[in-house]
């Protein structure tokens, strides 16, 4: 039987997980249950405050795209009451087809997130992406 922090750890990491499916499903509503309300987002260069600001990132960067494939692992996980942080790997491979010099471009970094629990969930309420490496095309991803 599965304990208390376990079960907890558990949910955190199928959260991030949940994140990818979304991404890669174009499901914006799962999108928005992966985070709270006024959850913040640095992607990059990038800064969003709120779940709609955060939706409006990711369609303007996948809905493009003809495929994307995200996969996070090596997760550590620190909880503190309601609260809790995460970091792991993350890989992307993202495609579209119609791309002069190449149809795929793969970016791989960290995710680095601040969790809440509210109403017995947990959500994301600050992520940090950072980038550590690409490989192929950029054009498939910044035409």
């Amino acid at each position: 039987m599965e304990d208390s922090s376990e079960k907890n750890i558990n949910e955190i990491i199928s959260l991030t997980v949940k994140y990818c499916w979304a991404l890669d499903e174009r499901d914006w509503e799962s999108l928005s249950e992966v985070f709270s309300p006024d959850a913040y987002a640095k992607y990059g260069v990038t800064e969003h405050k709120g779940i709609n600001s955060i939706i409006e990132k990711c369609q303007k960067a996948l809905v493009p795209l003809d495929f994307s494939h995200h996969m996070v692992s090596n997760h550590v996980v620190e909880i503190e009451g309601d609260k809790a942080r995460c970091k792991c790997y993350f890989q992307a491979q993202h495609v579209r087809n119609s791309t002069l010099g190449g149809v795929n471009f793969v970016i791989a970094g960290k995710y680095e997130d601040e969790l809440i629990r509210i109403n017995s969930k947990w959500k994301i309420n600050s992520r940090v992406l950072t980038k550590i490496w690409t490989e192929g095309n950029e054009k498939v991803v910044n035409p």
